[in-house]
């Protein structure tokens, strides 16, 4: 059993859950109510309820459970890694693969490829066995993702995550015509009000979101942007894109509903990431190619 000390900085006024959420980085809000659920967060020794109001300068004492083996199958499938030590990797993930095995994809999934390259190398947070996955990616956007190999390494990359020095850069194909060259969407995304499967910009039970984009290319009424993430809401530059009338070309969720001829999904790549690494302090700066099928229909619109 893992102990931590969290005091609650100044003008704290959250939820106890949510409180650790933001104050350990690694938990997801799920597993900090199941920790409080399971008596696992003290204040002077007394279990406290999720919805405690947290007030500046209370100290909590949280306990983190030990590791366990995840249910997870280790699966032999082939990984494309642009980096990786001892304490990180880095991979570039095709279009379709699934990060996190859930219903309807118990296999196949990027954990399922960690599990069985990373062998015994992985991180614990959470209490379970696992891939350190940091952060996500949607099954049809490919690109870059940054898992981390052990627990000093995941908190220290999620740590850079919440205070945005952990930089993602995608590129896109939105429908539609940019007129500006740049420009930054600064709206709070949270989920959709009537549909759960969906987010939305919102007001209501939404977080902060900032996305910066540049113009690279315009088409015939297709144009090629570069998109940086300040935040990393889920599906941020779809909703954030949609938003301002130039939804992912093929997001047929955030766009138009018809399929595009030709194309699987969205054209949405992660081309870049760059971090501080966690042991040596150096700043990395990683990238990948465009794939394939993306390149093929920036020729196309090039040919048109």
């Amino acid at each position: 059993m893992k102990r931590l000390s969290v005091e609650a900085p100044d003008g704290a006024a959250l939820r106890l859950d949510a409180f650790l959420r933001e104050k350990i980085p690694e938990l997801s809000r799920s597993a900090a109510q199941k920790l409080i659920e399971d008596g696992m967060v003290l204040k002077n020794g007394k279990a406290l309820r999720k919805n405690h109001k947290v007030s500046e300068g209370e100290v909590f004492e949280v306990m983190l459970p030990e590791l366990r083996e995840t249910e997870t199958s280790a699966e032999n499938i082939p990984l494309d890694v642009v980096y990786e030590d001892g304490d990180v990797i880095v991979v570039n993930k095709p279009k379709g693969m699934v990060v996190h095995p859930a219903a309807g994809h118990e296999s196949g999934t990027l954990v399922n490829a960690l599990l069985h390259h990373c062998g015994d190398s992985l991180s614990g947070i959470g209490g379970e066995k696992r891939p350190g996955i940091v952060h996500r990616i949607d099954k049809d956007t490919s690109g870059l993702i940054i898992a981390a190999k052990n627990d000093k390494a995941h908190r220290a990359l999620a740590e850079q995550l919440k205070d945005h020095s952990l930089s993602r850069v995608y590129h896109a194909l939105v429908t539609g015509n940019i007129r500006t060259d740049s420009g930054t969407v600064d709206a709070p995304i949270g989920r959709h009000p009537t549909d759960r499967k969906r987010m939305a910009v919102t007001a209501k039970n939404s977080r902060g979101a900032v996305t910066h984009y540049e113009v690279l290319a315009r088409y015939n009424g297709i144009t090629y942007v570069r998109c940086r993430l300040e935040t990393g809401r889920t599906h941020q530059i779809r909703v954030h894109m949609a938003s301002i009338g130039h939804p992912i070309l093929g997001d047929t969720v955030y766009g138009r509903k018809k399929p595009e001829k030709g194309l699987d999904g969205q054209c949405l790549h992660a081309k870049e990431i760059s971090f501080t690494h966690p042991s040596t302090g150096e700043r990395l700066t990683l990238s990948c190619d465009l794939p394939e099928y993306f390149m093929e229909i920036i020729r196309k619109l090039e040919r048109a």
